[in-house]
């Protein structure tokens, strides 16, 4: 059984930052993939950001340049670093886990299949 649970969204004004945290539990390991989507009432959950086991990331155009991902393996833990937040930024953001068999769960990023999900959390960036 494997269990992710984010923290730190919450508003914020166009141009500031947050950080975003999960906590992974469970049957994890250090290979495993993890990234960070986002979603918005009635549109697609996408990926956002990606980070391998070696430190290697992978990031959507979107946020490029603005947001970090970052890993804790010893922790289990995953970060997102979020600087010059826009309007547009506004969505509930999700950690995910690589790998997983529901195929009802499962949404691919940057080539990775993730179905392991955590509850969300809301990030509101106002103008």
């Amino acid at each position: 059984q494997v269990q992710l649970v984010e923290s730190g969204g919450g508003s914020v004004q166009a141009g500031g930052s947050l950080k975003l945290s999960c906590v992974a539990s469970g049957h994890i390991y250090s290979t495993d993939v993890m990234g960070w989507f986002r979603q918005d009432p009635g549109k697609e959950r996408e990926g956002i950001a990606i980070i391998e086991t070696d430190g290697s990331t992978k990031y959507a155009d979107s946020v490029k340049g603005r947001f970090t991902i970052s890993r804790d393996n010893a922790k289990n833990f995953l970060y997102l670093q979020m600087n010059s937040l826009k309007p547009e930024d506004t969505s509930m953001y999700y950690c995910a886990l690589g790998g997983g068999r529901d195929p009802r769960k499962l949404k691919a990023a940057f080539g990775t299949l993730f179905g392991y999900w955590g509850q969300g959390t809301q990030v509101t960036v106002s103008p």
